[in-house]
């Protein structure tokens, strides 16, 4: 886990050595658009303890208004290095799903070392299509719940299928509160952030203050 003195810490010399930021951080948030730097990402990423089976040498960059992302991982056994250039094309955030509508280009599967698992055989005859990738994943033998849909080039996951995250009743309430109100119109990069862009629908006020009773009294007892 990162320590918050540590990220405190890579922020304020990330914001000296590009004050710039501060100004264009406060016209996108005008317009409810906010900007995360890729540098930040990359950085958070060469940061993170994960555990073994997670993947390993986490590259960031961008292919607007894609995120591009390589990484090696092992797939059943096979050591890889995957690279696609991914598109969020849908964010529907509710309590009872959260959906997120991804869309995988330029993805490429390359071997790490000599092997003749099936996977890399597969891999060695170019027998998958790298171009339709949801087409790979609808075949998929028990597939996470998580995934949806996929077909073509694809994917939708919906978070709530994640038991970890379905049973967190402090994050339903919270989005009971503020997805009537505010919800996300569209993620997308340019050369150096990913920008969170959001919507804004006052007719939802009414639901978000019932919400907020609702929660307010299932707190009091």
């Amino acid at each position: 886990m990162l320590e918050p003195r540590a990220l405190l810490s890579a922020a304020v010399d990330y914001v000296k050595k590009n004050p710039d930021e501060i100004v264009k951080a406060a016209v996108n948030a005008a317009t409810l658009r906010f900007g995360v730097p890729i540098a930040a990402l990359r950085w958070l990423s060469s940061q993170a303890k994960l555990g073994k089976k997670a993947p390993q040498d986490i590259e960031i960059g961008a292919a607007p208004p894609a995120l591009r992302l390589s990484a090696s991982v092992d797939a059943m056994g096979t050591p890889l290095r995957a690279t696609a250039a991914i598109r969020i094309d849908e964010v529907d955030l509710a309590p009872d799903h959260l959906v997120v509508g991804l869309r995988l280009h330029d993805v490429n599967l390359s071997l790490i070392g000599e092997s003749d698992a099936p996977v890399a055989t597969l891999i060695k005859s170019g027998a998958l299509d790298l171009s339709k990738p949801g087409n790979l994943v609808k075949f998929i033998p028990k597939r996470p719940p998580m995934i949806v849909e996929a077909d073509g080039d694809r994917i939708v996951v919906d978070l709530m299928k994640v038991p970890a995250i379905a049973e967190n009743p402090k994050l339903k309430r919270l989005l009971s509160i503020i997805t009537p109100v505010l919800n996300v119109r569209a993620i997308e990069t340019d050369k150096d952030h990913l920008y969170v862009a959001l919507k804004a629908t006052p007719r939802g006020l009414g639901a978000m203050i019932r919400a907020l009773r609702a929660n307010g009294t299932a707190a009091a007892y």
